[in-house]
This record gives structure tokens, sequence and C-alpha cells, in this order.
């Protein structure tokens, strides 16, 4: 049974822990479930600005495409190929998910933004077979690196646009026939990085993508058959498995958007009769600031859950008090297929202002010692572990990187710091890794460096993140110039990483240092360097205004 709250704004679900089976289903089942049993419900929405021009899909019409796909893929390639995805937010990523799924392929979605060297990168790790693409995102030429790449490997694997996709449908056999697929089967490699920054590809199977975004939906109030709007990028985790595959076991209706726009998010949810998002701590002061807000009827709005970076506890309360919904903080990391805690409806102000909430249904998380694994007391603080169906099957192709996270027993190191209360309520006080997290996207240290490393007036280079009351967290690059100087060309630099870099990778602030503080063996400290910034020892430069 399940009661109905009223936060102030639209009455929501209110669902105990009570609904814990861990399901042993596929991505591909899940879909035919909803479409048998509502498959004149609306699927997805393409949430494009004009209203007249919104395609929508019913739970019927998706599976039709999403088998049409899979036909053609099993035409083409066989299961258990990695089936490289390289596009921003449409309707035809979602298309292309069911369908590898399915087939009993691999999804493996790629950031659009990437340059020629990380989308090279990403589809030899994983060794892809083909690569789907959109033409062009933000400047970037997609289908030009995409040609490139095919050419460069003589053939080893197919490129395919998606402006073609029709195309590549109707090559499919009719009566190709689909594959047994197993819920332990793997289902996405998440590309993820560790403190090297070199990425690493987490193996995500059907049951560990499945059930936890379910877990999520009911703690926090989705109701079955309600409306999810997504502007986060389906190349993430958080669009790939919590938002659409929460929608999915809810047999709810999909809103895509191509991309974050406060404005229409908020018209959005206005005129889809939105029920929930997913919005990282950014997006949500974008929403509370954005202006005419009031001229929206946001009543449909039951929640906003958030996380990747810090959640302040006024930030929980200015969202309750002008949305007039709860803000909901979730935890978790790739590895885990995205979430391991949440907050949910019927937590105190201050367990959701304050917490990351409880572990999901058969998740453990234990509180451990950093350098000997041993179980830390009830309110320590140490490093997060955490255990259960949901934990990757490991780094594809990296048996000594996973077996450095993994152990044998099943615990997966988070790198995080935190602690357990009384209650088995979490809390974040930190990180072992030094990873950067901007604006909820995740920015790894060494791969900056790395790139900077070939520039000329580089001889040494530490990148670390400040903190931003914008993004919550900025990159910062301090380099020892090469020259022996204490300047640094500004301009030139910041356009050099955005030429080799994702562009929220290149630092926004930079500083001169003639040396770097360091330990016995060399290497830099950079927690001195933390330090100096907050005392004022250094100055940092703005790069972004030098351009």
């Amino acid at each position: 049974m399940s009661t109905q709250i009223d936060v102030g704004g639209a009455p929501i679900d209110r669902h105990p822990d009570a609904d814990t089976c861990v399901r042993d289903i596929t991505v591909g089942d899940l879909l035919r479930e909803c479409a048998a049993a509502c498959g004149d419900r609306v699927a997805l929405v393409d949430g494009v600005a004009n209203p007249a021009a919104r395609r929508r899909w019913t739970y019927a019409e998706l599976l039709r495409i999403a088998e049409s796909v899979a036909r053609a893929l099993l035409t083409h390639f066989e299961p258990g190929d990695r089936i490289a995805l390289s596009s921003p937010n449409c309707p035809e990523w979602l298309m292309l998910q069911h369908g590898v799924a399915l087939a009993g392929m691999v999804l493996v979605p790629a950031n659009p933004m990437y340059r020629k060297s990380e989308l090279s990168a990403i589809l030899a790790d994983c060794g892809a077979t083909a690569l789907f693409h959109a033409d062009c995102w933000r400047a970037n030429d997609i289908a030009g690196i995409a040609t490139d790449l095919c050419r460069e490997s003589g053939g080893a694997f197919t490129c395919v646009s998606l402006t073609k996709l029709d195309e590549f449908i109707a090559s499919g056999e009719a009566d190709r026939p689909f594959p047994m697929v197993k819920p332990d089967h793997a289902a996405i490699i998440q590309f993820t990085s560790g403190t090297t920054g070199r990425p690493k590809g987490a193996v995500l199977c059907h049951r560990g993508i499945l059930n936890p975004p379910r877990y999520v939906a009911r703690r926090i109030g989705f109701r079955d058959g309600g409306v999810w709007i997504n502007a986060m990028p389906m190349y993430h985790v958080g669009g790939s498995v919590l938002t659409s595959l929460a929608t999915l076991n809810l047999r709810g209706t999909f809103v895509l958007m191509a991309e974050w726009d406060p404005a229409l998010t908020l018209e959005l949810v206005q005129t889809e009769r939105g029920n929930g998002m997913l919005l990282v701590p950014t997006m949500v002061l974008a929403l509370l600031e954005q202006p005419g807000l009031a001229d929206y009827d946001l009543s449909s709005l039951a929640f906003i859950l958030t996380g990747a970076a810090a959640v302040p506890p006024a930030l929980v309360e200015r969202t309750r008090s002008t949305l007039k919904c709860e803000l909901m903080i979730t935890f978790g990391q790739t590895e885990a297929s995205g979430t391991v805690s949440t907050t949910g409806i019927g937590d105190s102000p201050r367990d959701l202002a304050e917490t990351l909430g409880r572990p999901l249904p058969n998740v453990s998380i234990e509180i451990r010692d950093p350098e000997s694994g041993a179980p830390l007391p009830t309110g320590t603080i140490g490093e997060i572990w955490f255990r259960g169906f949901q934990v990757m099957l490991g780094y594809h192709g990296r048996p000594d990187e996973t077996n450095a996270v993994l152990t044998d027993d099943g615990w997966l190191r988070s790198g995080d710091l935190g602690t357990l209360d009384d209650r088995g309520y979490l809390s974040i006080t930190g990180r072992l890794k030094d990873m950067i997290i901007r604006g909820g996207m995740n920015v790894y240290p060494r791969e900056i460096e790395d790139a900077l490393f070939a520039h000329a007036a580089v001889a040494q280079v530490a990148v670390l993140g400040v903190p931003d009351p914008k993004w919550g967290e900025v990159v910062v690059a301090i380099v020892r110039p090469s020259d022996g100087g204490t300047s640094l060309p500004l301009a030139d630099l910041h356009r050099f990483c955005r030429e080799a870099l994702a562009p929220h990778k290149a630092p926004a602030l930079w500083c001169a240092i003639d040396a770097f503080p360091v330990t016995a063996s060399g290497k830099i400290q950079k927690f001195v360097l933390q330090e100096w910034i907050a005392a004022g020892r250094l100055t940092l430069e703005d790069a972004r205004a030098a351009r």
C-alpha cells in the first residue's frame, strides 16, 4: 500500500521500501512487459522547444522500432559485440539503446564532445564493432572524426550516422531471430576514470542497471505512469541508466531534452505535466534564478533528484519553498551502476538536507579504514565501500585495475570518504582521489596534465579543483613554465586544451609557479597547493577572460 503526501505542490506517492526484490530481467524483457501491459501509453517524447514539433512514441511503437533496430544489428554484427554511440540526447539514442539490448550486444556511450584522440581511445579499449554517431554537436565534427577513425581502422569497425538510421534499419532481415539474453550479461560499458585519469570501461549487466533505478523511483515517490523530464546526457550513467530506466520500470513517459535549458525545462514541466527530474546542483540553481519562474505552472512537479556535487542544505530548503517540491539527494558511481543510496519521501528535513540517505535495498555500505580495509565504528570517517548485485562485472580488459577496487568477496572501494550514523544514513566528507566534479561532470587531472605536458611552454603542471559557487568546482592548472619565468600564455594554453580535450576539461584558472611542494620521493603535494590557494599565496588568473 502507498499513501499520499503533499509537499505544497503535487501530491506524490509515498512508497515504503517494500519493493525490495531483485528482478532477474533484461532491459529488452522489461520493454516487452511495458508494451504488453500499456502499449498505448506514451513512452517517449522528443522534448524540443516547439510544442507542435514534439514527436511521441507509445510503448508499442517504441518496442516495434527497437526490435527493428535489433534485427538490423543482428544482420550485420554478433551478440556480445560492442556498439559505440556518440551523440547528444535524441530519440534515436533511446531507440538504439533498446535495440542493442534486444540484440544481446553491449552499448558503449561516448561523449559527443570527445575529440578524435579521446574517441579513438574508447573505441580501441572496448574493441568496438560499430560506431553510431550524430554528425555534429556544438561545432564538434563527429562525422568527420568517425570517417577518419573508420578509414584508419582498415575496416575494423563500421560507422553509421544517426541521420541514416532508417536506412540501417531497412537493411535488417525481418525474420532474424533474437538471441537469448540473460540478466547477468553485459548491457553497457560505461567509461569512467580513476585517479590516473586513464579511461576505464565499467562493464554493467542488465540486472545491475535495471533494479537500482526502480528502487530509487519508489523511494523518491515517482508514480506508475509518471512523467520524467530528462536533460541529463544519455552518455552519462545518470541518463542512460538512472533516469531512463527509472521511467521504464514505472511504465512512465520519458521526455527527452537535447540539452540543458532552464526555460525549456520549466515549459516542459508545465506543458507535459512533468513529475520529476534529475539535475545537478548547478542546474537547480539555474531553475531557481530563471526569469519569470513564478509565471510557470509547476503544480505537477513532485521532486527533483540531485547529486554528483556538494548539495548545500540551503539549496534543499530554497528548492522546497520556491518550487514547492522535494529535493532528493542521491549518491553513487558508475562502477555501481550509478546509485547506491538516496534520500526519500518520509525523511526528515535535516536528513534530506544533510545526508545522502540510506543504502538502496540489497546494497551493503560500510566505512573502512583506507589503509587496512578494516571496518570502522559508527560515526567514524573512512572510505566508503559498497557491495551488491549492481556492482560492475569489472573494467573491460583491465584485470589489474579491477582487482585494485574490487575485493574477492565483492566489495567495491569507492575512493570517497564518509560516515554512517547509527540509523544507516550516509554522509560524504571528501575524496581520496583528486577527481574534480565540475557541474556534475567528472574531470580527471591526470588526463589534463598529460595533455599540457605536450605544450612547449609547460615544464611541469599540477591540475586540481577549487570550489566555485556556480559549478561546484572549477579546474585549476598550476604550471612551472619551461622558460623559468613567472607568466603564462593564457589564451594559447586555453586554446590548446580546448583543441585537445572536451571543453569542460579545459582549466578555467591558471597560475605560474617556480617550484612545486613535493614529497621525499618527488611527488607533487596537491594538498599543499590547495592550502596555498586558500591562504592567498597563489594568484589565479582566469584564462576565459584572456581569450
